[in-house]
């Protein structure tokens, strides 16, 4: 049985709170939990891949759209998930990794980047054409939804099953992997606003002969209130979204995609959910639980003295500050605040290095290191997780994993999937 996006619109807008999970990570351990997750709770899982994770010429992980895609399946294959309950979606898929490009050049590579998602069998398929390219002006909303009904046209013409297609449409979020560290400029998206995007979304498709676009568009994104920066979280506030949330009401079938979601309360996100976000993001918050879960075995590799230790947080900082693009436009202050940032930052710029050679290899040398010493419950709950004193040692991946699970189950319950 295959999920119906729609469905799930449809059972929101009439008043029913559900709304599902988008799981935007590159990270196998994180992703291994979460297919683990769904199968064990015979639940959908969405996974989302950005335009600069995963690309036609390999993204920062190296992958292609049919690397990451055939990946994943194999995962939850694997964990024993149930068949068509794998969805694949590709987030801000538009010419934004090209952005520097005139606009001609980087559409075409981003028609290229929507060909090869769309055969790969991704099927949920954000539309973003919303940046300047080439220097060029700040695009007005009907050359936005001109070009990304140009990108519709590829996704039409070019997936396997083209009826299996959702896509979503808009953006009034940062570009993909920019988080800013200041929010005091974050303004929830008016009734206009709303309204320009649908309605020019709606003329594009149709004059580009894709009128059946913006018929499976299942949601918008908006700005709803909720971000959050390196060490502050900006919470969601139902009144300030009020207009918003009735602004939604002139419309049938499509809702809200809420992005930037991450360390949002459940409460908050139950709230987003019955305000008619059918699809709530996170991302760094999934890794920064696993970074949580690393740092505590640091630590306790530290206090059991092993004879050749992996030194995994010294091995990251080594490597981050080797290569320094993915963090140093970002963190600013003094030399211990940016120190202190680089490992606990909300944002999560130490995503980007766990595939680094030298870090993946020192975090399954302290892998091995922990699983050969042993680690006692009893040493392992100072460290944060709580194990029965009859449990002589504890693996490696239980003071990781259930951190990550924590996050997962949240977003399923916020989504009514679990109680």
């Amino acid at each position: 049985m295959s999920i119906d996006l729609k469905k799930i619109v449809a059972q929101n807008r009439s008043g029913d709170p559900v709304a599902l999970p988008s799981f935007c990570t590159a990270n196998a351990y994180v992703l291994r939990d979460i297919t683990r997750f769904a199968a064990e709770n015979e639940l959908p899982a969405l996974i989302e891949a950005t335009c600069n994770q995963v690309n036609q010429f390999g993204g920062y992980t190296g992958q292609k759209p049919a690397d990451y895609a055939s990946a994943l399946r194999k995962m939850a294959d694997d964990a024993g998930m149930s068949s068509g309950y794998l969805i694949l979606g590709g987030d801000h898929l538009g010419p934004n990794p090209w952005r520097h490009l005139p606009a001609d050049e980087a559409m075409d590579h981003a028609k290229v980047l929507v060909k090869d998602y769309v055969e790969a069998g991704f099927t949920k398929i954000h539309l973003d054409a919303s940046m300047t390219c080439g220097g060029e002006p700040t695009p007005s909303f009907e050359l936005v939804a001109r070009r990304s009904a140009e990108l519709c046209v590829v996704a039409e013409e070019y997936a396997p099953d083209a009826s299996a297609l959702s896509y979503v449409i808009g953006t009034e979020v940062p570009v993909p992997g920019g988080e800013s560290d200041d929010m005091s400029g974050i303004q929830v998206t008016t009734p206009d606003r709303l309204a320009d995007t649908i309605e020019t979304h709606r003329v594009a498709f149709g004059t580009a002969g894709v009128p059946q676009g913006i018929e499976k568009a299942i949601a918008v994104v908006v700005q709803p209130g909720v971000d959050f920066s390196h060490e502050d979280v900006f919470h969601y506030n139902r009144a300030k979204a009020a207009d918003l949330t009735q602004a939604i009401q002139s419309y049938d079938d499509i809702a809200f995609e809420a992005h930037s979601t991450d360390y949002q309360s459940t409460g908050n996100l139950s709230h987003l959910v019955t305000d008619h976000s059918v699809i709530l993001k996170v991302g760094p918050e999934l890794t920064f639980r696993f970074r949580e879960g690393v740092m505590a075995l640091d630590q306790i590799e530290a206090a059991l003295n092993v004879p050749v230790p992996a030194a995994i947080k010294n091995t990251i900082l080594r490597a981050m500050a080797e290569e320094p693009a993915e963090w140093a436009n970002y963190y600013q202050g003094s030399d211990e605040h940016v120190e202190f940032l680089k490992i606990y930052s909300l944002s999560d710029r130490i995503r980007y290095y766990w595939d680094r050679p030298p870090v993946s290899s020192a975090f399954e040398h302290l892998v091995a290191n922990l699983t050969s010493v042993g680690v006692t419950a009893a040493m392992a709950s100072q460290y944060g997780a709580t194990f029965p004193v009859e449990q002589a040692k504890v693996l490696p991946n239980e003071l990781i994993s259930p951190r990550i699970e924590t996050t997962i189950a949240r977003y399923y319950r916020a989504g009514r999937w679990i109680q």
